[in-house]
């Protein structure tokens, strides 16, 4: 029975390196094409709850569901990188302080309260803060966020040093804490774990009382004053198995008539979460294209766009606000450092464009062939070409009538007339390309605004 817990383990291993190496490209000096690790690891992020649900990838979210309702919450020790991190953590202070853990109770009212919210959030995704708010919590945009912060600057640097600082006490002190009781992935999959068909059993006959089990449970499931396993909360880690003299603790067929799992309340609890979850996921299916909303910026200030830039394969703003984790997969594989992470509450770390290091080249389609939610969809090189996602606005006042911009432009959007660029709307695709080589100053002569939704045009 020991040697499930090394198999999980080291499954678990390959997909916590796995998808560290994606998001910071680990093994790119070792590859004479770096594109290879996207294609052998770019599944890893498609297989991770939220982004699955988010995506519709329904074999995905059945085959999770699936595993859950006869193993229990396996996902969460060896899929879920966020939850790999904290045993780590757990195991470290085993290792150095010899903690043991011990039961506690579940915390029904704030675990399901977290859930609730969650639910409401992704149902209100449209709205960018909502959708920020909820990324903060989902695991594995918080793994994601946290691993490619270190390797930036500014907001992203500080909130993957607090996001790591909080998992880090969290779990060092009280093991799966955050996973059964602030995780909303971890208590919906804990729904469809409370009486999975094979699951960790305690014989009552045999136990003798000696907590060994209870000591070694990081998810303080194991009542063995009761002699009973909290399944919906148990990570299936198998951490309490081989620690047993007397072969009183193990994996095994749960039947209907067995004692020893403690199931929480109730049915109707169940339903109604699926429900809502079920709900949230139909509203995104259903999206609707929101209507454009375009308007000409002209000011001596430093320009704002009215109507933020998505990348191609966006769709729209409600499509790509809605659905995006803030995940920075496709910040990190940006080739040209024009995705950052938004530091205003609307949209709280979802990539937004900048043009200030580079554009954003036509023949480029990393950001929409590793989104793992749906946000960005995937499009490929040619079809690219025919995706407008904004439109060259000029600031007269500005103008030093270079016409370096007529000359970059991929598209041939920009004629100069009377040495003015001017732009023709329909040709212009919003690349940013004008915008990076405008050598206007202190303020860009001319910048890009954006679309919604994106449009279709024919160069």
């Amino acid at each position: 029975m020991k040697s499930l817990k090394y198999i999980r383990i080291l499954l678990a291993a390959v997909m916590f390196l796995g998808i560290t190496a994606l998001l910071i490209d680990g093994l790119a000096w070792m590859l004479d094409d770096p594109n290879l690790i996207r294609h052998w690891l770019g599944w890893m992020p498609k297989i991770q709850f939220l982004p699955a649900i988010l995506a519709l990838n329904v074999v995905v979210i059945i085959a999770i569901v699936l595993v859950t309702i006869l193993f229990g919450r396996i996902y969460c020790s060896v899929i879920c990188p966020f939850g790999i991190l904290q045993d780590f953590f757990s195991w470290l202070n085993r290792i150095i302080f010899r903690r043991k853990f011990h039961y506690q109770r579940p915390l029904h009212w704030l675990r399901y309260t977290v859930l609730g919210l969650f639910v409401a959030l992704i149902v209100l995704g449209s709205f960018g803060i909502a959708n920020g708010i909820a990324s903060v919590i989902d695991p594995y945009s918080a793994f994601a966020r946290m691993t490619t912060g270190f390797f930036a600057s500014g907001l992203p640097f500080i909130v993957a040093i607090v996001t790591l600082a909080i998992i880090f006490v969290c779990s060092f002190l009280w093991g799966r804490l955050w996973c059964n009781t602030i995780c909303p992935m971890g208590t919906l999959l804990g729904l469809f774990s409370k009486r999975p068909l094979f699951g960790i059993r305690i014989d009552r006959e045999k136990c003798g009382g000696c907590h060994k089990c209870e000591h070694h449970c990081k998810a303080n499931c194991i009542n063995i004053d009761d002699k009973t396993v909290d399944n919906s909360r148990c990570v299936m880690c198998f951490s309490c198995l081989g620690h047993c003299k007397q072969g009183a603790i193990k994996f095994a067929r749960n039947s209907r008539k067995s004692e020893n799992i403690e199931i929480d309340p109730s049915r109707r609890k169940f339903l109604a979460v699926t429900a809502a979850v079920g709900t949230a996921t139909v509203l995104h299916a259903q999206e609707e294209k929101a209507a454009a909303g375009m308007a000409l910026v002209e000011d001596k200030a430093i320009p704002e766009r009215k109507t933020p830039l998505k990348p191609a394969g966006a769709i729209s703003l409600r499509n790509f606000e809605s659905r995006c984790t803030a995940c920075q997969l496709c910040v990190s594989k940006c080739p040209e450092h024009v995705l950052r992470p938004n530091t205003s509450l609307d949209g709280f770390m979802q990539p937004s464009m900048v043009f200030d290091q580079g554009f954003c080249r036509p023949a480029c389609t990393r950001c929409s062939e590793v989104c793992p939610s749906g946000a960005i969809q995937h499009i490929d090189k040619e079809e690219k070409y025919n995706i407008s996602i904004g439109y060259a606005v000029v600031l007269k006042q500005n103008c030093i009538g270079c016409g370096l911009c007529e000359r970059h432009c991929p598209a041939r959007a920009i004629q100069m007339v009377d040495g003015i660029p001017a732009v023709l709307e329909h040709k212009c695709i919003g690349c940013g390309k004008c915008e990076y080589y405008c050598p206007a100053t202190p303020t860009k002569a001319i910048f890009v605004e954006g679309r919604n939704p994106h449009a279709r045009i024919l160069i």
